[in-house]
């Protein structure tokens, strides 16, 4: 199949491990808190496919720019990110996303930019590179310049642990770590591309639930200055023993000011543990998952 003409496919996508880990065998690079995206590019056209196969190329003009680099037919891998503060924002990104006027963009654009940051090449000079090992397209990557628009994702040898101790510092989303062999498997997951994130873990208070046919949409809330604030929800099952103690709870009125959804609120005494990837600025959480509860007779 010839990757630039035939362009119905999807990027590689990883398996997830828990915990980093060094070897010689791999190479360890941040993991990037953006939109995934193929960039087709050659010095007349860039066109930018999300990894669901929609089109983003109206929604990021700038990157228009990466053709001034690029004078023969390319497929890159990478992440489009925006900044904050100089670290990646997702929320910044997806902003960029969901706009559809002209004018929104490029004011967008000019005052929330975005930069592709790319971690692998498919197809160079009418050559399919899927098939050479990671560090054989690492060569070929490294023929392109670093613009402002265009950052090739730096890579450490061996040292995973450490560059992971480095994310948690720093509060980034995780690494990912590739078999320097490996090969890109389009349409496919692949445990040779693995991804390790960095999850945090808290305690919320249960103050309240949305009840839908076969789960409960948990309403998380912290305690700060003699107030509950809400926090976010977490999906559980309606067969989940929480649940079943969660629907036997004595109904209140909603006491959270900056909640308006219509829900089922409870006396706020039930603590859950909660992973979760991020809080964003206003304090809601960013992919929570339900790990249990804290101190509860179930009887």
């Amino acid at each position: 199949m010839n990757l630039w003409n035939n362009r119905n496919f999807t990027p590689m996508l990883l398996n997830e491990e828990f915990k980093p880990f060094d070897s010689d065998e791999y190479l360890f690079e941040l993991k990037y808190d953006g939109i995934r995206a193929l960039i087709f590019a050659d010095d007349k056209e860039v066109y930018i496919e999300s990894r669901n196969r929609n089109d983003l190329t109206m929604l990021f003009p700038e990157l228009q720019k990466i053709k001034d680099g690029c004078d023969k037919k390319t497929i890159f891998d990478g992440e489009i990110i925006c900044l904050e503060d100089g670290k990646p924002s997702f929320k910044n990104v997806q902003k960029r996303v969901h706009l559809k006027n002209k004018n929104k963009i490029k004011e967008e654009m000019d005052s929330n930019p975005a930069v592709f940051m790319v971690f692998d090449v498919l197809f160079y000079d009418g050559t399919d590179l899927t098939s050479l090992d990671l560090i054989k397209r690492k060569k070929v990557l490294n023929k392109f310049k670093d613009t402002e628009v265009f950052v090739k994702s730096k890579a450490v040898e061996k040292e995973g642990i450490k560059l992971f101790k480095f994310v948690k510092k720093e509060g980034l989303e995780g690494i990912v770590a590739k078999r320097k062999d490996g090969k890109y498997y389009i349409n496919e997951r692949t445990s040779e591309f693995i991804k390790i994130k960095n999850i945090q873990r808290d305690e919320f208070y249960i103050g309240g639930y949305i009840e839908k046919e076969n789960v409960l949409s948990l309403i998380l809330v912290t305690y700060d200055n003699k107030k509950y604030i809400y926090a976010g929800k977490v999906i559980v099952g309606k067969k989940q023993m929480i649940s079943k103690v969660l629907l036997k709870e004595k109904r209140v009125k909603n006491y959270l000011a900056d909640f308006e959804e219509e829900a089922i609120f409870i006396k706020p005494r039930i603590i859950c543990f909660i992973e979760y990837l991020e809080k964003t600025k206003n304090g809601h959480l960013r992919h929570p998952v339900f790990k249990g509860v804290k101190d509860i007779n179930y009887e």
